[in-house]
């Protein structure tokens, strides 16, 4: 199986060969294909797997708790199931089953006379979801930042809200964010209607304050050299049992030495046709990832954010990704 890194407009790349000095990167994309085969991690892999399943308990936790005695019967809640991100061949009354210290079945009729099952949270599953949001409620400046720096990354600090739904987990928002967190927040955020006819949010002001990237607080992983002309690194870390060959990593290492640009910082004079332009895309997704709280996310979120980023072209991404 290969992998693409990168993809160009009306190409796919890879890892870019050019290697120049300064800001004078005028070349074209002067790239090769590097296809790689996968090596699984399967550490990471067993942690997205069992991560779906807590996601998807968690936010029928959070629909059962805003409802009236905690109870909604399996119509009501199968209406939520695109939010849960279980498989569409998976039954929703088959998943709440599994978890019976969570979820309590009984059965109700319906409005033609049919008993149908309902679904209602346990003591101990309400004394959770108490619990938690308490430390939401401890961690509210953490998590509007995180918001605010979101917006900050795209080109008009707007994004649909289709795309922070499929974030909203991996940020740590509130499953009713919307409804429960965005209101009280009136100075920061407003809803808008997108030309495409669905609903965006926008932060309403820039903050400089928040505009500096984990990359440019990492400076202790910097050499003097680099903080000097601004050529920051991206740490990075492989995969056990996969590799570069030594003319990549050679590659790589010189990469590594191009001016970096902020992923908040104006970059309509860089020319997209050049290697530092391709790095400012990896900081961008660099900082992204940073923004999550366990820094990453699956690929269908990235996909879904596609060009929606400042000055990030179209990406053919592969599979469950990490900083």
């Amino acid at each position: 199986m290969s992998y693409w890194f990168l993809c160009g407009k009306g190409k796919v790349f890879g890892f870019s060969c050019g290697l120049r000095r300064g800001f004078n990167y005028q070349q074209t994309f002067s790239l090769v294909n590097v296809k790689l085969k996968w090596v699984k991690d399967k550490a990471l892999d067993a942690v997205i797997a069992g991560e779906r399943d807590l996601r998807a308990a968690c936010n029928l936790v959070s629909i059962l708790s805003s409802a009236p005695d905690f109870c909604l019967p399996i119509y009501h809640l199968s209406r939520h199931r695109g939010q849960l991100g279980l498989p569409h061949d998976h039954k929703l009354s088959t998943f709440i089953r599994r978890y019976p210290t969570i979820f309590h079945e009984s059965y109700v009729f319906d409005s033609a006379g049919t008993l149908v099952p309902c679904f209602e949270l346990t003591l101990e599953a309400l004394n959770l979801y108490h619990e938690e949001l308490g430390v939401i409620r401890d961690n509210m400046i953490d998590l509007i930042d995180r918001l605010c720096k979101l917006l900050m990354l795209t080109k008009d600090r707007i994004l649909p809200l289709q795309t922070i739904d499929q974030l909203k987990w991996d940020l740590g928002l509130p499953y009713f964010y919307i409804d429960n967190l965005i209101p009280n927040y009136a100075d920061l955020f407003s809803l808008f209607r997108l030309p495409d006819d669905r609903i965006g949010l926008k932060l309403l002001s820039w903050d400089d304050t928040l505009a500096v990237s984990q990359l440019e607080k990492n400076v202790a992983r910097q050499t003097e050299e680099d903080l000097k002309n601004n050529c920051l690194a991206f740490p990075i870390g492989f995969t056990r049992g996969f590799g570069l060959k030594r003319k990549c990593m050679g590659w790589l290492e010189e990469w590594q030495k191009l001016p970096y640009t902020s992923p908040y910082a104006d970059a309509s004079h860089l020319d997209p046709c050049t290697d530092v332009s391709e790095k400012r895309i990896v900081g961008v997704f660099h900082e992204l990832f940073h923004l999550t709280i366990q820094k990453k996310t699956e690929r269908k979120n990235l996909m879904i954010a596609n060009g929606l980023f400042r000055g990030t072209p179209l990406l053919i991404l592969g599979k469950d990704l990490q900083a």
